[in-house]
């Protein structure tokens, strides 16, 4: 496939992908307006709010393994998924630019860590502060992804032509 294939292909990749963001985004939103406010904070809405999280980033994070399927592809067996996040970070010169700037790094790292940790939580009452934390950081997240992804698809469609 040809690079200019591959970065149709990317493009389409990014498309589907904020598709899917935009629409978890929308849930979420219409969740904290509406049925977080009448259900407070209890079982069901943390449980809520911690799928959110987790499947906001699994997505991001599964458009990062195909950009890096395109462009490196070289990944640490035993911390794959951290050393993928580090990797979107850096420009890589004469292959592609930093697909995400460092502050945008740091707030996925969070939402990373939150996966790892309710992968491995099996109960059902989970702890509002860092819930809390995490919408907090919800707005920089969508905001800087936004821009970080707008970037990297302004290179691609360079490539494209």
């Amino acid at each position: 496939m040809s690079r200019h294939e591959k970065a149709l292909e990317l493009l389409g990749e990014f498309k589907k992908t904020e598709s899917i963001l935009d629409g978890i985004r929308k849930f979420y939103e219409e969740f904290r307006s509406k049925e977080l406010p009448a259900l407070g904070q209890g079982r069901i809405s943390g449980i809520v709010m911690a799928e959110i999280f987790v499947d906001y980033y699994t997505c991001v994070e599964t458009l990062f393994f195909r950009l890096s399927q395109v462009f490196e592809n070289h990944l640490s067996r035993d911390r794959w998924h951290s050393d993928l996040l580090h990797k979107m970070t850096l420009d890589v010169e004469s292959i592609r630019p930093a697909v995400i700037r460092d502050e945008t790094a740091v707030l996925l790292d969070e939402l990373m860590k939150f996966r790892h940790f309710k992968r491995y939580y099996f109960q059902f009452d989970y702890d509002w502060d860092r819930l809390l934390y995490l919408d907090k950081k919800w707005n920089d997240v969508l905001r800087f992804l936004g821009e970080d992804f707008g970037r990297f698809k302004d290179f691609l469609t360079g490539l494209s032509r």
